[in-house]
């Protein structure tokens, strides 16, 4: 990487980033109401109205609804769907698995979270997948500091998976830089590649990243339907995704999607 290419991912101000918590705390809203709405017999469609409405009543614009044409306003996956998933009104079972990717934009300014929940009593690999996935996340986001590098962050996320399970991480999709636009550079990768762009940029005060390592059960290649929108794993297995918008301060990382 030149310094030219590392230019380019322009710090945040500190007023930017206030911005952003804003619209932040509206994503963290709806995540922290669907631990309470998302049980069996519950349809994905109506919890997308539900955020929809929340998110409105809060003055902002969901994020994914009529983006590159995607039709509503959170993607919901379930079970063996790993992204992307256009939320339906197949009514949910006990046992699932449900991940809600929730954006929202406040005065131009987006917020971008996402986590797996449990529908009634699951099983245990299930409930291990989550520990797993949402540790890995953890892991990522404390490496968000001053004078880290970017790979910093895809090693801890990868590194987490490895040494906590033998669960697979999801290659063909990655986080993102995030701001004015839902989606900016860098790319985050939630793996370790020794040539990814960027991957040597050194992290300074006011970058704001989406941190989001997605993690199967099984095999870590995935496929997309006809809808050309959901994303499942290729061989069946289930999938969890958590996420979070993530600064880097002096002071170490600041979640900016919290509640």
């Amino acid at each position: 990487m030149n310094v030219r290419t590392a230019a380019r991912i322009r710090p945040k101000s500190p007023a930017e980033i206030a911005k952003m918590r804003e619209a932040g705390r509206i994503v963290g809203e709806i995540l922290a109401a669907m631990a309470e709405r998302i049980k069996a017999g519950t349809t994905p469609v109506e919890l997308d109205e539900y955020a929809e409405a929340h998110i409105r009543k809060r003055g902002a614009t969901p994020s994914f609804k009529g983006y590159h044409g995607f039709p509503k306003s959170l993607c919901i996956s379930v079970n063996e769907e790993v992204v992307h998933g256009i939320p339906g009104k197949r009514a949910l079972r006990d046992g699932d698995v449900v991940t809600v990717d929730c954006g929202a934009i406040l005065d131009g300014w987006h917020g971008d979270a996402a986590r797996t929940y449990c529908v009634g009593k699951v099983d245990a690999e299930s409930l291990e997948l989550l520990r797993v996935c949402e540790g890995a996340l953890m892991a990522g986001a404390a490496e968000m500091r001053p004078r880290r590098r970017l790979a910093d962050v895809s090693k801890a996320v990868e590194g987490y998976v490895k040494r906590e399970s033998s669960f697979s991480v999801v290659r063909q999709y990655v986080g993102h830089g995030i701001g004015r636009a839902l989606h900016e550079e860098p790319q985050v990768p939630n793996y370790y590649e020794p040539n990814f762009p960027h991957g040597e940029l050194v992290l300074e005060p006011g970058h704001v990243f989406a941190i989001e390592p997605m993690v199967n059960a099984g095999t870590h290649d995935v496929r997309v339907l006809d809808d050309l929108w959901t994303v499942v794993t290729a061989d069946g297995r289930r999938s969890a995704h958590f996420e979070h918008t993530v600064a880097v301060t002096e002071d170490g990382p600041a979640v900016l999607t919290l509640p």
